[in-house]
């Protein structure tokens, strides 16, 4: 894949990169193929309103831009739903009123941030077709977004991207950079785990390790990464869904007797500032429930 000509070479990496059809976007086969239902909207033949839903760096404003650029005169707006407002919403319709035919692209990134009340704003022209919308979030619709709301759109799901994804990133960015990072396979591993499925991050670190300066017949191990790199907090919400499905991995993890796991679930839960105590709770809990309940003798 070729970077975009009109975006800056100063630009971030993750930037320059950002695929420019539908089918270069990594990782997500299962949505982008040929026969897919976004492969089909992109070269015109429906349209309907989306919603993307997946953790961070998976590519849902790149697939969003995507699948714009592809279809056959689309017209495209985007807005942060940190900064709009029911006002920036009535006078995008406005302006959309003014270009006839042309099929109208609204793409709000954080969608889940807007209030019932923007939600409802968006209602009246989702329902006419006034717009096309494009929410991209990365918490779960259901809870996030109202029910009218959803009854009017379609929820894709993309997949935090794989280790055979994030290789496939990491190629395509050393091909932009003109130059192949000496890295092992051990580092490229340690890359990857510490890029834990997101892809932006990926593309961050490498455009970082793209300026420490070289030696001849140098290789970086996984050392070698770890002292140069900042070490990634992990991805974790106290209060939003990212909390609860870890707990729901601890526990259930201890129900299958999966020590490695379990441990695993439960250091993600500490390192992420969870409050030991509720952790403790729930341990309780699983003792005399799916212990001494499931077997009281």
């Amino acid at each position: 894949m070729s970077p975009d000509p009109s975006i800056a070479i100063s630009a971030p990496l993750a930037e320059r990169l950002r695929p420019q059809a539908v089918e270069e976007v990594i990782g997500q086969d299962n949505i982008t193929r040929s026969d897919s239902a976004l492969a089909a909207m992109s070269r015109g033949e429906h349209t309907e309103s989306l919603i993307f839903w997946g953790p961070p760096g998976c590519g849902k404003t790149s697939l969003a831009r995507a699948l714009v650029r592809d279809f056959p005169g689309g017209q495209w707006n985007e807005m942060q739903a940190t900064s709009a407002g029911v006002k920036e919403l009535r006078e995008v319709f406005a302006r959309e009123l003014l270009l006839g035919e042309r099929v109208r692209f609204l793409f709000i990134d954080e969608i889940h941030r807007f209030s019932r009340t923007q939600q409802d704003a968006l209602l009246g022209a989702v329902e006419s077709g006034g717009v096309v919308l494009m929410g991209a979030t990365t918490e779960n619709p259901s809870f996030a977004l109202t029910a009218a709301l959803m009854s009017r759109c379609r929820v894709v799901v993309l997949e935090r991207l794989t280790a055979t994804a994030l290789r496939a990133i990491l190629q395509r960015a050393e091909d932009v950079l003109g130059r192949v990072l000496p890295l092992t396979e051990e580092a490229k591993e340690h890359l990857f785990a510490m890029a834990d499925g997101d892809g932006r991050y990926l593309l961050n670190m490498v455009e970082s390790l793209a300026h420490r300066p070289m030696v001849a017949d140098e290789q970086w191990d996984a050392a070698v990464i770890a002292d140069y790199l900042a070490r990634r907090a992990p991805q974790h919400d106290r209060a939003g869904e990212a909390h609860y499905n870890l707990i729901s991995a601890l526990h259930k993890s201890l129900r299958a007797s999966d020590t490695d796991a379990a441990l695993y679930w439960l250091a993600r839960m500490l390192q992420g500032g969870d409050d030991p105590a509720y952790i403790a709770r729930r341990l309780l809990r699983f003792a005399y429930e799916d212990v001494g309940l499931a077997d009281p003798q």
